[in-house]
């Protein structure tokens, strides 16, 4: 035993000592970043593009090897970052993203282990200054990581995985299993559930094959980034990270056959020439890829310049489409008699950033992070959708407008007011994260166009909307590119996978400083507009 003490074993100089370990982490990993990064230039010089230079560059932009080269290094501190965060000496980080924004700032995302065994909703991001200090960290929870012993008093199947189940704020030593099977309209199943390895409990399910709904044939003659072969064309996109489209022909497994043609010249525009619904795919993936670029910096749906891929003609007569991580790809249905497939735009756009939120915040999709999750798709869906800027499928705040599904020509969802389907909310209550994450979403829907449009009447490309507040109160927009910024902001550098709808409030005020200042209109914006959705 030593009982000799010296001056750096003090409090103060410990706190010194955490905040050097952390300014050492973070030197590694801007070193990992160059310096000086911009956005991508954009495209053109019409509404599209029209976001602030200054408030795009403050998003972050780390191209594909920067950002390797930034992980790699900020793993090789993840020691020293765990010890700086005062985590126990049974926990590890694990980095899966950095980004250095414009003021040098860098947010590190890492997941975590407890004895080697993941902790589901341990993830945590640090947020630290370009001269090394600390200046704050997100927890996906606030409890200490500790269970009295990581061996289980319960059996479970051989195909379940031993886990440290924290998303609670309670951690315990759990068993998670997978179900695979069908739902009801024919979507792919892969439930999770989480026992409790002592007691039995079931703590919490969810199921995640994450599918949304859209409308296809609607975006008329489109240019198309094929690559050419020995015998003809085939759709893979190189100038986008290899996108490929695939032919289920029916099938629901595999990929089916690559979509193929002789003379480039794809689909005639109906539901009976089968190239008609890989073209929409093929075209939305593009779009949303090229939205990601230059509207949010970002080098793909994970950021690695890697491309998922699309699969079409998924089943019989399914009315769907569905995004699936355990593939990295999106797949879509056909509709009611295989001839309308789901293959629009916007639902690209929804099914890839599922994705994204995956490869980011990993919001839990369950409860009020399952409606953000959802929201997230709905809303940078309708924001590829303005920027596709297609006259034959114009940008609008409506969701799944065209497929008809109701049978009378109306939407399936509603932005700016999402009551009007029948099932979504408006505003936020106690009992939100009881519903259906696609209702759920409402919330989240409503306050993004509220943000971005403002209350009361008005029209858009030619559709009329009406949208009120919880309390009466009148709402000035920011405008569309402002409102997407401090979404994809907030979920990229602060939003965990618990991050529940007030904590989606004190995300975007954050972004909304950093983008905007802290006594800029658009946070005062942020504000009043969760305010008006009742997130107080």
């Amino acid at each position: 035993m030593n009982l000799h003490t010296t001056p750096h074993n003090s409090r103060a100089n410990r706190g010194t000592r955490r905040l050097a370990a952390l300014a050492a982490v973070a030197a590694m990993v801007v070193a990992g970043v160059q310096a000086g990064s911009a956005v991508a230039s954009p495209g053109g010089d019409d509404a599209r593009t029209a976001a602030a230079p200054s408030a795009a560059a403050a998003l972050g932009v780390n191209p594909s090897a920067q950002r390797a080269t930034a992980i790699k290094s900020a793993q090789a501190g993840a020691s020293s970052a765990a010890k700086a965060l005062k985590l126990g000496g049974q926990e590890k980080l694990i980095a899966r993203d950095v980004i250095k924004d414009a003021k040098g700032t860098v947010h590190t995302r890492y997941e975590r282990t407890y004895d080697g065994l993941p902790v589901l909703g341990g993830d945590l991001v640090t947020h630290t200054a370009a001269d090394g200090t600390l200046k704050s960290v997100d927890k996906a929870t606030k409890a200490k990581i500790a269970v009295a012993s990581t061996t289980p008093k319960l059996k479970a199947a051989a195909s379940a995985r031993k886990v440290i189940y924290a998303a609670d704020g309670n951690p315990v030593l759990a068993w998670e299993t997978v179900r695979k099977g069908v739902q009801k309209d024919g979507t792919p199943s892969r439930v999770h559930t989480i026992t409790d390895a002592t007691t039995g409990e079931k703590l919490h399910s969810y199921e995640a094959i994450e599918t949304g709904t859209g409308t296809s044939q609607y975006s008329g003659e489109v240019e198309l980034t094929t690559t050419k072969t020995d015998s003809g064309f085939e759709l893979t996109d190189g100038e986008r990270g290899g996108h490929k489209t695939y032919d289920l022909n029916q099938g629901s497994s595999g990929t089916g056959d690559l979509v193929t043609d002789d003379d480039d010249a794809w689909g005639d525009g109906t539901g009976a020439d089968r190239q008609t619904a890989a073209v929409d795919a093929h075209y939305g993936a593009a779009k949303t890829w090229d939205f990601y670029k230059t509207a949010l910096g970002r080098d793909g749906i994970a950021g690695d310049g890697k491309a998922a891929y699309s699969r079409v003609h998924y089943g019989e007569n399914y009315v769907n489409a569905f995004w699936d991580d355990s593939c990295f790809c999106m797949t879509y249905g056909d509709g009611e008699g295989n001839q309308n497939a789901l293959t629009s735009i916007d639902v690209a756009a929804h099914e890839m950033t599922h994705g994204l939120t995956s490869a980011t915040a990993n919001l839990d999709y369950a409860g009020e992070s399952g409606g953000l999750n959802e929201a997230t798709s709905d809303i940078l869906g309708a924001s590829v959708e303005f920027f596709a800027d297609n006259a034959s499928d114009a940008g609008d705040y409506l969701i799944g407008e065209k497929i008809d599904i109701n049978g009378d020509g109306t939407p399936l969802r509603y932005m700016d007011k999402p009551s009007k389907d029948g099932s979504s909310a408006d505003f936020w209550d106690e009992n939100l994260g009881d519903i259906d994450v696609h209702y759920s979403s409402g919330v989240a829907n409503h306050f993004f166009y509220l943000l971005a449009e403002g209350s009361g009447k008005k029209t858009i490309n030619g559709v009329d909307y009406d949208s009120a507040t919880s309390d009466g109160s009148t709402l000035t927009g920011i405008g569309r590119e402002k409102a997407y910024q401090i979404w994809y902001k907030a979920l990229s550098v602060y939003m965990t996978s618990t991050t529940d709808y007030a904590g989606a409030r004190v995300a975007t005020e954050k972004a909304a400083t950093d983008l905007f200042g802290a006594d800029s209109e658009e946070l005062k914006a942020v504000s009043a507009t969760w305010t008006g959705v009742n997130v107080k």
